[in-house]
């Protein structure tokens, strides 16, 4: 028969263990502490957070990873550790898409961790506006959904905006049906924000095809109408679920599921190179032949990885059209900045939104 260790010799390694990270938890946060004192002293202003560092620092806890936690769980508990020492240095205010319990919600968290103080804005727009205006160090907005494709206000608002890109984060979206209703039979409307009511279009034709879909502002805001109206459901993600006391129905109800949306960090610093690490940039060529192919040549000559390109009404003429590119790399790469000088020389106008760490999983 093998040997057994008894449960009181392992909970008394288990103590012991704990005592040490406790106490190296604590070395780090004197550290973090000491680092903000030394940047006062060297004169730098502005916010402690650096998407750069912080990605490296990320990055490096998944290689150096022995397991058996998985990648994510160490991602996950160093995140949370970093928030809380930055913290100390300086606290982060960063703005999103209100109100509480919404998907860009959870993007702020997972990407800042949950010592940052959300703010929760009304729309998109108040959000670029109240970082803009210093209101906050940071924003968060959606840009894209793997199912539904881009938020067009997102890339117009960008436009007129002096705003960086620091940052990006992906959530995977799992949508589900929420109420207060004894039976689901009696349900005779749903609430949702219009993303989410078309990423579970499949589900509601099969499962709900009488029932009326009102599209509201945010699956938060669809979850408090739920709660307060009779007969009615809503899709939203967990948290609102929990915020207002609503039943959750059916589970993962998105029609595909691999269901992903990505948000991007906006602020007004930029990012030093990491090594992974993409490029966002909106560019016009005005109306005339060939202006795609102009666009892209540099990039296809120079080997640059394209991500993805978006064109969008100009506004400024008939038939005139913006491109939102992502390339791969960042503007400080000797390939990427070559090929940006080549392309401003085949452009009429160029925005260079920002450099930044790619998304850490």
């Amino acid at each position: 028969m093998a040997f057994i260790t008894p449960l009181n010799e392992l909970r008394d390694k288990i103590d012991k263990i704990d005592q040490q990270i406790l106490d190296l938890i604590n070395q780090r946060a004197s550290c973090a502490m000491n680092v903000a004192k030394t940047k006062i002293a060297l004169g730098e202003q502005g916010t402690f957070y650096r998407p750069d560092r912080e990605s490296l620092v990320l990055r490096r806890i998944k290689e150096l990873n022995p397991g058996p936690l998985p990648d994510q769980t160490a991602v996950r508990f160093f995140r949370e550790l970093m928030s809380s020492c930055l913290a100390l240095e300086k606290p982060l205010d960063v703005a999103y898409l209100g109100p509480e319990g919404t998907f860009t919600q959870q993007a702020v968290l997972k990407h800042f961790g949950n010592a940052v103080k959300a703010i929760p804005e009304a729309t998109i727009n108040d959000i670029f506006t109240t970082v803009e205006n210093g209101g906050c160090q940071f924003g968060v907005v959606p840009v894209e959904n793997s199912t539904e494709g881009v938020i067009s206000y997102t890339f117009d608002r960008f436009l007129v905006s002096p705003l960086h890109i620091c940052g990006e984060v992906e959530i995977q979206i799992h949508q589900n049906l929420m109420g207060t209703a004894d039976n689901q039979a009696q349900i005779v409307q749903v609430f949702s924000h219009q993303q989410s009511l078309a990423q579970c279009r499949q589900w509601l034709d099969k499962n709900f095809p009488q029932v009326t879909l009102t599209a509201v502002s945010s699956n938060a805001e669809a979850a408090r109408l739920a709660s307060v109206t009779p007969n009615s459901a809503a899709i939203a993600g967990r948290p609102a679920a929990e915020l207002y006391n609503l039943a959750i129905f059916e589970k993962n109800i998105e029609d595909e599921s691999n269901n992903t949306t990505r948000f991007i960090i906006i602020g007004k610093q930029t990012s030093t190179t990491t090594g992974s690490d993409k490029t966002s940039l909106v560019v016009s060529t005005g109306n005339q032949p060939g202006a795609l192919h102009k666009i892209l040549e540099p990039f296809a000559k120079l080997g640059i990885g394209l991500l993805h390109i978006e064109s969008r009404p100009s506004r400024q003429g008939l038939w005139e059209y913006v491109f939102f590119i992502d390339i791969e790399g960042h503007n400080e790469d000797e390939q990427v900045a070559k090929a940006l000088d080549m392309l401003r020389e085949n452009v009429s106008m160029y925005k260079l939104l920002g450099s930044y760490p790619r998304a850490v999983l």
